[in-house]
């Protein structure tokens, strides 16, 4: 925390510093590449997936509906953070302004909700579909699949919204430094002057990051729960096999997704070098949407052939003009 006296200044005309990796300030051109071609991975990997799933009438089902939420939500998800520090390697501009830190912030944090909860509403898909596979058709309508997303994006966008209003009522000084390469809550409650409700910040985001953690994460095992149950019961070796095949690219996004996590939360309450509570927060915010698109692709016997079907319609058209 810092020791403000009365050096704070009103919230709206504080401008807050990136810190950034301190230990590799002197290899901007290096990291600004590495991390631009992350960007473009994670962003074109998403695209191809949503033209995929749009562009093949085969793969208009619950799933690949979700799957197509999961895929905006990764590109928004690395927007709202990788270009401002792409800015910051290439030109060490490294400052924000009050309104675009508390932007940033809460665009992360409302994405990091959003992306637990569809991981969720992907789970009850697959409980449906093994659980109930006659009754699949009628309780997974489009409709009812709007409606799980939309509520899933409505709680999303109200959760983190107390804690950003308060966390912008703090006292800061003119020149905050926040000990990250973006806007993160508890980067910035630490920045914030010492006995300005900063402890309490820090609990309350706490708590609420955990909860919409280990909810969700409850929630998803206890559906993959009932599903093992199901399968169990199928008597074919085969049978068993063709249900769990629809249902390991989802399992290995959610272990990658709260591996990653959990290594975010373990770094903020380890004394380590900056340089690594930094890196440790990165990987969360690029490995996921990164390896969400490769998983699919890769595992997903379907969206591979609907690639195929869709670039090959594209490319004599190309040709053609």
């Amino acid at each position: 925390m810092v020791h403000c006296n009365n050096q704070s200044m009103p919230p709206p005309m504080t401008v807050f510093v990136l810190l950034g990796f301190p230990a590799l300030q002197g290899a901007p051109l290096p990291l600004f590449f590495i991390f631009l071609a992350l960007y473009t991975l994670i962003v074109v990997g998403n695209l191809v997936i949503l033209v995929a799933v749009v562009g093949d009438p085969r793969l208009h089902k619950p799933m690949y509906f979700f799957l197509c939420n999961l895929s905006v939500l990764d590109v928004l998800f690395t927007t709202t953070t990788v270009p401002k520090m792409l800015a910051m390697f290439l030109s060490q501009h490294n400052t924000i302004s009050f309104a675009g830190c508390f932007l940033q912030m809460y665009s992360f944090h409302t994405l990091t909700v959003m992306e637990s909860f569809i991981l969720v509403v992907m789970a009850y898909d697959r409980y449906e579909a093994i659980c109930h596979p006659l009754h699949y058709p009628v309780r997974m309508t489009p409709q009812a699949n709007a409606r799980l997303a939309a509520s899933a994006w409505a709680m999303a966008l109200i959760i983190p919204a107390p804690v950003m209003v308060e966390t912008s009522q703090l006292e800061y000084t003119a020149r905050a430094t926040v000990e990250h390469c973006f806007c993160d809550h508890l980067a910035v409650v630490r920045a914030a002057c010492q006995n300005a409700g900063t402890e309490h910040q820090t609990f309350t985001g706490f708590c609420i990051a955990m909860t919409v953690s280990l909810v969700p994460l409850f929630l998803v095992l206890f559906s993959y729960g009932r599903i093992l149950a199901s399968v169990l019961k199928i008597a074919s070796q085969e049978g068993r096999a063709k249900a769990f095949s629809t249902c390991t690219s989802h399992l290995l996004v959610v272990g990658t997704y709260y591996s990653s996590i959990a290594v975010a939360y373990v770094s903020y309450q380890m004394e380590m070098a900056i340089d690594l509570h930094v890196l440790s927060n990165v990987i969360f915010a690029i490995l996921t949407p990164m390896l969400n698109p490769l998983i699919y692709t890769l595992r997903n016997k379907d969206v591979k052939e609907a690639i195929k079907t869709v670039f090959l319609r594209i490319l004599p058209h190309s040709k053609n003009s």
